[in-house]
């Protein structure tokens, strides 16, 4: 069976423990990789305010899945997500040649920015100068 790639963007109820969240996050890795799935990344955005309220609630924490699985998988994976109830939303989307090869550049580019930061971190910080209070025999 051949795969495809996905992106899955789910936002859970932010008012429940870290714990809970975590856990969310976990069975829906789970699933994923028990039905055939291969994940590829996940994006915790984290907590978040909404732009209106989704049952009563005003933030979110809002997790990016991508990975590649088969086809199948996607109709019990939304089907979980309708029947847990911290996930308030969802939306999967196959991922194009083009989606993924932006997600791509784009992780290129995280990563030169993050080797730059690190570059300027590293000669800032200079060796502390010898002490120069020591005397010599010739000073004494």
């Amino acid at each position: 069976m051949q795969k495809k790639h996905y992106e899955s963007a789910v936002i859970i109820n932010a008012a429940i423990e870290e714990e809970q969240i975590e856990a969310t996050i976990n069975r829906i890795s789970e699933l994923i990789r028990v039905n055939g799935g291969e994940i590829f990344e996940v994006e915790k955005w984290g907590r978040k305010r909404l732009a209106y309220t989704l049952d009563k609630t005003k933030s979110g924490y809002y997790v990016i899945f991508r990975f590649a699985a088969p086809t199948d998988l996607i109709a019990k994976l939304e089907r979980m997500y309708q029947l847990d109830e911290f996930v308030l939303r969802f939306l999967t989307i196959v991922l194009d040649k083009f989606a993924l090869e932006y997600i791509e550049k784009t992780k290129a580019a995280k990563a030169q920015e993050a080797e730059a930061a690190q570059a300027e971190a590293a000669p800032a910080e200079e060796p502390a100068p010898a002490n120069t209070e020591e005397k010599t025999d010739k000073e004494v």
